[in-house]
């Protein structure tokens, strides 16, 4: 079954608002025929990446996150290949420049097979509270891994942030285990969608054919 959507402002915040209006200035909303890592159909895709590697939409979407994070004790910040990259790299740059640093990793999908061949790469201590980050959630799979990646060492994830939610399904059950999750963008299956103080991020694609909505 193919789902539709549209976007619909639902603003929280002046920064929300305006990572919204990135989304489709930077054409990472997009229309065609995708099949989700899900699995799942869908006429609509939230290109993450788009956003969070344009220069004012990683800086908005770092201040974000890190504004997320101002009053929780946290010792560092990750989530897994690639989705998670530019988002973490904005973090780290704003709480420097906040005079609050929060180092940085990167979890893997395998661990190299060279090298130091770890699975986590970054500053990761074992032991340590840390935030989980993604551009987009649909079943919440991405998530997941990064999940069990920090825990298996020892970790305590205080925190899931994203930055689209396609509310499939991913986003409950982390709220129903019990973790602290937040998003930027509600994406519904039904077809509406906002910025809310607790949105997620978008589902990922594997293949589809680009088409981009007129604004």
């Amino acid at each position: 079954m193919v789902v539709s959507s549209f976007l619909e402002l639902g603003v929280k915040t002046e920064r929300t608002k305006r990572i919204l209006e990135l989304a489709h200035e930077t054409g990472a909303l997009l229309y065609g025929e995708f099949t989700l890592a899900s699995g799942k159909k869908s006429d609509h895709y939230f290109e993450g990446k788009r956003l969070t590697l344009s220069p004012e939409g990683a800086y908005q979407v770092g201040k974000a996150v890190f504004d997320e994070l101002a009053e929780i004790d946290v010792e560092a910040i990750g989530g897994l290949a690639m989705g998670a990259f530019p988002m973490i790299t904005a973090v780290a740059l704003v709480s420097h420049q906040e005079g609050k640093p929060i180092p940085s990793f990167i979890v893997r999908e395998q661990p190299k097979e060279h090298g130091t061949q770890r699975k986590i790469e970054g500053h990761f201590k074992e032991g340590s509270r840390v935030a989980i980050v993604d551009d987009v959630i649909t079943t919440g799979g991405s998530v997941r891994k990064a999940i069990e990646a920090v825990e298996a060492a020892n970790c305590k994830v205080v925190k899931v942030i994203v930055l689209v939610d396609r509310h499939e399904g991913g986003s409950d059950q982390l709220k129903n285990e019990g973790y602290d999750f937040t998003a930027i963008i509600d994406l519904w299956p039904s077809g509406e969608a906002s910025v809310s103080e607790s949105s997620e991020v978008v589902g990922e694609v594997r293949t589809g054919v680009l088409r981009r909505q007129p604004l």
